[in-house]
């Protein structure tokens, strides 16, 4: 290990939303959940964090920054990421840099990490799942780890439960375990990111401040106060995983979009059953389920399904493309944006969404004719501005190591961020 050397690595991991909600821990210093929970994965290529990570004898302490700020690597979460990641490194030899690591090194070798997410962090929009998720990653792969993506998966876990989720592409299932230790408690996927590949995922970013209650506060109180939630963990999820499973398996919309409503609701109710209650949504989360619900019960089968997670961002799955192009349409037309925005920066993601809706600029938006549910003809009321901007995209891929220099977060001859 002689000399001065830094070596790098770069991934990239996708962000993921719960079709069946993770809310409440039996363990919170283990993190184990006290219900099953199924997530879809979306497409890194618009949501996800990339982070590099460095080794190198001449760093003194392990550093991280996020979003090219530098914060505190003190916390409980990321240390037991790292202490776990270093207990299973193995022996690291890169011929081309003249570079051994030995087990015993990753020891007492320094890390620095630099991570960025392309969305906006702890806005109800699971960043800390993919920046967890890819610092285990990235971690493992940099030293050498033998465990596969569900032994990984249990280690994310203890940094934020939900990264657990992101290791995998698809649709994935974190088991909840029995065991007191959480040696049981990971993800397995239930289907890779092709199955179901005509789904379509409309993301109505409401708001992208940090939200009041954090989801580790939120869940310890809903623990602690709420008996829907141990109804709901005991009752009412285990028959649910079941019935997500089989529709996912046999790509079955109208079942998928029943259930995954009906448990981002009852995610909700549980945050009014705590004491104090917590409001994740807003005024606009709830015209959003309205315009959603008026347009399914119109049609003969559920072209839409929504779920939010801790915050007032809606999730919208639309059974396929032209379900997609109806949706941008009938968002549009009640969630306008003011007449200076650039359709460009209004619309994130895959675009081709709204070409297929016939939409090029904000003319077109103003052009857009009430949807035919509003029953009676009553001028729909627009809420203009309401939505700071949607991003367009689809199930997507599990994480990937970035070979391509360029990408890299720090700089290969100072350490430091670029």
């Amino acid at each position: 290990m002689a000399g001065e050397w830094i070596l790098t690595l770069t991934a990239q991991t996708p962000t993921n939303i719960a079709v069946i909600k993770y809310w409440g821990k039996r363990d919170e210093s283990l993190i184990l959940p006290v219900n099953d929970s199924i997530s879809v994965t979306l497409d890194p290529g618009h949501l996800c964090t990339t982070t590099t990570v460095a080794v190198s004898p001449a760093f003194e302490q392990d550093r991280m920054w996020l979003n090219g700020k530098e914060i505190s690597l003190s916390g409980d979460r990321f240390q037991s990421c790292l202490r776990e990641i270093r207990a299973r490194a193995t022996d690291v030899e890169n011929k081309e840099k003249g570079i051994k690591i030995s087990k015993k090194d990753w020891e007492k070798l320094h890390l620095h990490i630099s991570s960025f997410n392309n969305f906006p962090t702890a806005a109800g929009l699971a960043s800390s799942a993919a920046g967890l998720a890819c610092l285990v990653f990235a971690l493992g792969k940099l030293m050498n780890v033998r465990e596969d993506h569900s032994q990984l998966s249990a280690i994310a876990r203890q940094g934020s439960g939900s990264a657990c989720r992101s290791l995998y592409g698809g649709f994935v299932k974190w088991i909840m375990g029995k065991e007191e230790n959480g040696s049981d408690s990971l993800a397995v996927q239930l289907a890779d990111e092709k199955h179901w590949d005509e789904l379509v995922i409309i993301i109505a970013v409401v708001s992208s401040r940090q939200k009041e209650t954090s989801s580790t506060s939120g869940m310890r109180e809903s623990v602690e106060t709420s008996l829907l939630l141990q109804h709901r963990a005991k009752e009412v999820v285990p028959k649910r995983i079941l019935k997500m499973e089989e529709a996912i398996q046999n790509r079955d919309f109208a079942s998928f979009a029943a259930l995954a409503c009906a448990d981002s609701n009852q995610f909700h109710a549980v945050c009014l059953d705590t004491s104090p209650p917590i409001f994740y949504m807003n005024d606009t989360s709830h015209r959003i389920i309205n315009c959603v619900e008026k347009w399914n019960r119109s049609e003969e089968a559920p072209q839409v399904a929504y779920t939010f997670d801790a915050g007032p961002n809606a999730v919208l799955i639309a059974r396929n493309r032209k379900a997609a192009s109806l949706l941008i349409q009938r968002l549009l037309y009640y969630f306008p944006p003011n007449p200076e925005t650039d359709m460009n920066s209004y619309v994130l993601g895959d675009k081709s969404i709204l070409k297929d809706a016939g939409i090029q600029g904000i003319d077109d938006v103003e052009a857009l004719p009430p949807p035919p549910e509003i029953k009676d003809k009553i001028p729909a009321q627009k809420n203009r501005g309401e939505v700071s901007y949607f991003i367009c995209t689809r199930p997507g891929r599990g994480p990937v190591v970035l070979s391509d220099e360029s990408q890299a977060l720090i700089d290969p001859k100072t350490g430091l961020p670029k």
